[in-house]
Order: structure tokens, then C-alpha cells, then sequence
């Protein structure tokens, strides 16, 4: 049974729809349901093996689902579509994975161009001075001409995250964007997460920062074994959770 989207509330950014993947006998997503308002900023928490990079990963396709359905903007992400469909799909969610993921061969300019060139057929100039402002952006504009190896994690994680703006995606999905980082870089890259909250990006984040989801997050989603068994403000999730599973993950966090 679908739901109505009240009058005078927008439709949803993202909406999971009964949702279910498994690997094998495994279930690591069980009956999701759940939204993601336009401009709203949801952080996932969890122990590690709940199925959060895995829920995450399903909104641009980058893993399949064996039931139900998932929209954004509108559209079923995992419906029958050209192999073009799916890339245009893509270009409009953004995607900073834990890794940087960087092409080691081009520099942190040529990194942010590449896919406005190549998929959505910018000029090369107009490109260049985006992919400029976007490095200024993330404070890099000095590290245009530099090289992934030549930059810290930290360096690398902002160039990726310019990298995915340059696409002018509607919507911003972080998995463990620090956790690949070395403590004194992890702020320089919340810093960068925490502007574009700022400004009205819609942003699904898994992290184990939970500073960052007390301070920056409209709600935050508690999952454990596949399930969302929790959704509450950062308010109320921290001082007063209600599922005996959350209160378990809090209390360990705290000692």
C-alpha cells in the first residue's frame, strides 16, 4: 500500500519502500521503509555489519535489491533502465565513498572536470572554472595542479567530495567518509560536510562520528541487523533513546 504524499508536504528526495537485500542466506536489509526530505540531513549509526553502507549504496545502485522499491526525485532507482539511464541516475546522486577513490593519473583539477566533460558533455573551459570554484570551495584551490599521491588523506577526501559537486547533484551520500583518515584530518572534511548542510543539501551520511551527527543532522536512523530500528531527532537519540539495542550502542560509545 502506497502513501499519499500530504498536501502542502513535498514528495520526498528518497524513499525506501519495504525494502529487502540479502547475500545468500545472509539478510542484510530487512522491510526498510523510511524518507529522506529535501534538504534534510540524515546520519546512520550503527554497529559495524548492520547494513548501513549497504542501505546507502542501494540509493544509487551500486547494489541491487531483491524487494521492494526505492525513489529519488521521483524516479525508481531500481527499475528496468539503459545502461545511459543508470549513468545519468548516478551523476545526480552524489557518492563519497571511504576509500577517495581518486584516479591516481590525474591531478585534483582534472579529477573534479573529468565527469561533467565526459558524461554531461561540458566544455572543457567551463569545467575548468567550475572544477576551480569547487576547489576553492573545499579550500584546495592552491592543490589544482597536485596529484592524490602528493595530498593527504584529508586533501584527497575534500577533492572527492568537489569531485561529486561538480555533477550538481540534488542529493549528497557519504559512506565512513573519515574513517580512512588520520584523526587531525577527520575536521577538516566534517568542516566541508557541515557547509553544504548549510547551504540545503539533502545528505544521507554513515559515519561514527557522532559529534558531527549531534550537531549536524535533522535525524538520525539507528540500524542493527538489517533493520532501522530507531529514528529520532540528534536531541532526543542521544539523551533518550528508546530501543534497548540503541541504549547499548550509546552507552559502549560513551565508555
Amino acid at each position: 500500500m502506497t502513501q499519499e504524499t500530504p498536501i502542502g508536504r513535498a514528495a520526498p528526495m528518497i524513499k525506501f519502500s519495504n525494502v529487502n537485500k540479502n547475500y545468500g542466506e545472509y539478510r542484510a536489509l530487512v522491510d526498510i521503509n523510511a524518507e529522506v526530505a529535501r534538504g534534510e540531513v540524515v546520519v546512520i549509526c550503527g554497529p559495524s555489519g548492520s547494513g548501513k553502507s549497504t542501505l546507502i549504496r542501494t540509493v544509487n545502485r551500486l547494489e541491487e535489491i531483491h524487494s521492494g522499491t526505492i525513489t529519488f526525485d521521483g524516479r525508481s532507482v531500481h527499475g528496468k533502465m539503459k545502461g545511459s539511464e543508470l549513468n545519468h541516475l548516478r551523476s545526480r546522486v552524489g557518492f563519497v565513498f571511504q576509500s577517495f577513490n581518486l584516479f591516481p593519473h590525474l591531478s585534483a583539477l582534472e579529477n573534479v572536470t573529468l565527469s561533467p566533460v565526459k558524461v554531461n558533455g561540458v566544455k572543457q573551459e567551463m569545467a575548468r572554472e567550475k572544477a576551480m570554484m569547487l576547489l576553492d570551495r573545499v579550500g584546495l584551490s592552491s592543490k589544482a595542479k597536485a596529484y592524490p599521491a602528493q595530498l593527504s588523506g584529508g586533501q584527497q577526501q575534500r577533492v572527492a567530495i568537489a569531485r561529486a559537486l561538480a555533477m550538481e547533484p540534488p542529493a549528497m551520500l557519504f559512506d565512513e567518509p573519515t574513517s580512512a583518515l588520520d584523526p587531525e584530518m577527520v575536521g577538516e572534511v566534517l568542516a566541508v560536510m557541515r557547509n553544504l548542510a548549510a547551504e540545503g543539501m539533502t545528505m544521507m551520511c554513515v559515519t561514527h562520528e557522532m559529534g558531527f551527527a549531534r550537531e549536524v543532522a535533522d535525524r538520525v536512523w539507528f540500524m542493527d541487523a538489517g533493520h532501522i530500528l530507531e529514528t529520532a531527532e540528534p536531541g532526543t537519540f542521544f539523551s533518550d533513546p528508546q530501543h534497548a539495542r540503541a541504549q547499548r550502542f550509546l552507552s559502549d560509545l560513551r565508555h
